[in-house]
């Protein structure tokens, strides 16, 4: 207590009385990064005597969320700061939302990256991060009228505490300009770069905490700045310097720019060399200051994880650097490469797959599109002599076809592992999207199913939960969570499942008050709170879940004395901003929330909430709170999903399709404690390749879907969605939305009866919790470190 009192009155040169909620949380800040200074050059120091292999994470995103509450939590000081702010007569939790989201990620991608570094620190491998400091995240979300609308999410408004800017480590990069070939008078081919566009890469460092192990390791943030020169006064080149500094200003500027215009493109490419290319120069430089070997040896001290497509173009950087400024040959650079990278893949949807135009590389990165064509060149001939049977499909192997440069082709043949996220996505992709792939390199495919840290998810956002799990069976689930089985024992201890359900209802509780402060809508916190949170897209199937929200509708307005049990339907996700129909379906949720939520007939059965903004923070507020975990994917399009992890573990129930995770899920906690229903991974592909499903069929011949459709055709919840209506019928329902109707809410109705008996669904609860600690991200992080990166 005294602490914070003199820290906050140091930092505001104000008395405490009339310090503000900001200033004490940046007060409390100070009091932990003394430690966390202490412990981060302890760890270092450890790193440079003992030199282990180090991992670096390269990632476009790392949505880390809030650091106070979690580095208080891993300095084991969570406990007294909560009881000194009470003393103080503050809420802690009033304290902890001065801090803003890092706008550094967008989704499941960004909070990957970030489980993944925490784990690293926590299991005390020697891992670090890589990514771009963002000045603006992605958007602020605001619904106006209940339309998305985008604000800047300038998170970087006031000084961030956790970040320590390191000026002298910063490197120059080059983009653009010509490549000019000349021989030594070794005859060896030399490269110059003429009239290039030159950029100073600086970086911010970040501590990532151990959990209570006075491990740190770092997150290395990159901002772009222009190199600064007191040359060309004449009048023109000043204002082409102004221009010059605008395009390297909006380099780390912000996340994910629209890339549906060609400088949009150009940006995107500009982020992801910047990125990787000085993260590459960081990593030689580290290595050839430390260990004083030649960088042959590189890759027994280094390995670095391709988080997606986004960073691969590290690989003829890395090449590059080897041939261009170590004088290494194209053998023993492409050995060099080939041995230290490793690569993670996100998607088998082709649309998601990264390809750039040939030119805008060549013109943008001339040296690297030299690379890559060699790359590119020696792989077809290899094909041509050595696998003759595979010469018919080159085009659809090589790294550059149809004027495109594939990044994950590039990805794959340049790595030594390729990774996929869950069973069912990783065996998608060896059997049938990069069949020939894994055919040509059978031992490089390997599964690595996505984890959540669990000090976060669950540790930290449901200390009651926690609590009565620590009290029932010890706290050795929260160095190992894979203890949390021991659950099992107590699915019929009734004391147990009472509490179980009370400290449910209190989440419930806490949920519906911010709500209403948030929202204004009421809600019952009896009801179902039935939620789904994540990004806004068509594949991930929001619609199908509000379509079965107007079936409720429909028949409680047929039959308002209809028995169900009371349900809130929660959604929170953004659309990308060029993203049309995923635009109109948040309005198509809110409209229907304005009919819904304010019909008295149906008497508050049904509400019907969108909360806007979502982030890291506001998950968390949620996450303890949900009943039903809606992961409605159509299958096979899900690569794994991490929401669906968090709600699991905090006791929700899931309801969805086999898809992603899901089937790990309910082989787990077997079949009677996971609600599964629609089409099948198998059952889609086969619809794809026959062509044989008619959605106008089940349009006209299913009355409660011709109803639906009428409805949001003719503008009855008070406005026409035309776009959707005729999008599933013209584009014959391409994720087969009206196809898993029938089986989804026949699936709802058994969720009603379930949740009717207390017992029974506490008992299913405490199942699902048991068997969550398979998904933590530290299990995850032993197989890669053991099968992968061989730490």
């Amino acid at each position: 207590m005294e602490a914070i009192i003199k820290s906050t009155e140091a930092l505001s040169g104000h008395p405490f009385k009339e310090a503000s909620k900001e200033q004490i949380y940046k007060g409390i800040c100070e009091i932990v990064k003394l430690e966390v200074n202490r412990q981060w050059e302890k760890t270092n120091r450890k790193y440079n005597n003992k030199q282990p292999k180090q991992v670096y994470y390269l990632s476009m995103e790392f949505l880390i969320g809030g650091l106070l509450k979690s580095n208080l939590l891993n300095q084991n000081m969570l406990h007294i700061c909560n009881e000194a702010l009470t003393k103080l007569e503050f809420s802690p939790d009033e304290i902890y939302k001065q801090e803003r989201d890092p706008g550094l990620g967008n989704g499941g991608l960004g909070r990957l990256a970030a489980c993944f570094l925490d784990s690293m620190a926590s299991l005390n491998y020697p891992g670090h991060g890589f990514g771009i400091r963002y000045r603006y995240g992605l958007f602020e979300q605001r619904l106006i009228n209940g339309y998305q609308t985008e604000l800047p999410d300038y998170w970087l408004d006031n000084p961030y505490p956790w970040e320590w800017k390191k000026d002298d480590e910063a490197v120059e990069l080059e983009f653009g300009g010509t490549v000019q070939m000349e021989r030594d008078n070794n005859g060896e081919l030399v490269f110059q770069y003429i009239n290039t566009d030159k950029v100073r890469a600086v970086p911010y460092d970040i501590p990532i905490l151990g959990y209570q192990n006075e491990v740190v390791n770092t997150l290395r943030l990159w901002s772009a700045e222009p190199i600064s020169s007191r040359e060309q006064r004449e009048f023109n080149q000043y204002y082409h310097q102004l221009d010059h500094h605008h395009s390297i200003d909006q380099i780390s500027g912000f996340l994910y720019p629209d890339d549906s215009s060609e400088e949009g493109k150009l940006l995107r490419i500009k982020q992801q060399y910047f990125l990787v290319a000085a993260s590459l120069k960081n990593i030689i430089s580290n290595f050839k200051s430390n260990m004083k070997k030649s960088l042959k040896h590189l890759p027994k001290k280094a390995v670095i994880q391709i988080n997606d497509t986004h960073p691969t173009l590290a690989i003829p950087e890395m090449l590059r650097l080897l041939m261009d400024e170590e004088g290494f040959g194209w053998d023993d650079a492409w050995e060099i490469t080939t041995n230290i990278f490793a690569y993670t893949n996100h998607t088998i949807m082709s649309e998601a797959l990264e390809k750039w135009p040939v030119d805008m590389i060549r013109n943008l990165l001339p040296r690297i599109y030299m690379i890559i064509d060699e790359i590119n060149e020696r792989f077809c001939q290899g094909l041509w002599f050595n696998q003759p049977q595979l010469r018919d499909q080159i085009p659809q192997l090589a790294v550059i076809a149809d004027n495109q440069i594939h990044m994950a082709r590039l990805a794959i043949i340049s790595s030594f592992s390729v990774n996929g996220v869950a069973k069912l996505h990783t065996e998608i992709l060896k059997t049938q999207e990069m069949k020939e792939f894994n055919q040509l390199f059978p031992k490089r495919f390997n599964n690595k199913t996505n984890g959540i840290t669990h000090r976060r998810w669950l540790l930290m956002v449901n200390p009651k939960l926690s609590e009565l799990i620590t009290e029932t069976i010890s706290p050795a689930w929260i160095l190992r969570p894979r203890e949390l089985t021991h659950l099992i024992r107590h699915i019929k201890d009734q004391p147990l499942l009472d509490r179980l359900n009370q400290i449910k209802r209190e989440n419930k509780i806490e949920l519906a008050k911010f709500i209403q402060q948030s929202t204004g809508i009421l809600v019952d916190d009896h009801s179902i709170f039935d939620v789904q949170i994540k990004r806004l897209h068509e594949y991930k199937r929001q619609l199908l879940n509000i379509f079965h929200v107007i079936y409720l509708y429909n028949e409680l307005k047929d039959t308002p004395s209809l028995d169900i049990t009371p349900r809130t339907f929660i959604f929170a996700a953004k659309a990308a901003p060029s993203y049309y129909f995923a635009k109109e379906v948040i309005k198509l949720i809110n409209t229907v929330a304005d009919i819904v939520n304010y019909d008295p007939s149906i008497k508050g059965k049904l509400k019907v909430v969108f909360l806007e903004n979502y982030n890291v923070s506001l998950a968390e507020k949620i996450i303890p709170a949900v009943d039903l975990s809606e992961q409605i994917s159509t299958a096979g399009k899900e690569a794994s999903g991490t929401g669906n992890m968090k709600m699991m573990m905090n006791g929700a129930l899931t309801i969805g399709t086999l898809d992603g995770a899901n089937i790990e899920m309910k082989d787990l906690v077997n079949r009677s404690n996971i609600f599964l229903f629609g089409l099948t991974a198998d059952q889609v592909q086969e619809y794809y390749h026959n062509g044989d499903y008619q959605a106008t069929e089940i349009y006209q011949t299913d009355e409660r879907l011709t109803q639906i459709m009428h409805q949001i055709r003719d503008g009855f919840f008070g406005q026409e969605f035309n776009d959707i209506y005729y999008h599933l019928l013209s584009s014959n329902d391409p994720y087969f939305i009206l196809k898993d109707f029938d089986d989804y809410v026949e699936t709802h109705q058994f969720v009603d009866q379930t949740y009717r008996n207390s017992n029974k669904w506490l008992s299913k609860s405490l199942v699902n919790i048991a068997h969550s600690g398979k998904f933590s991200s530290d299990r995850t992080i032993r197989e890669y470190a053991t099968s992968i990166w061989k730490l």
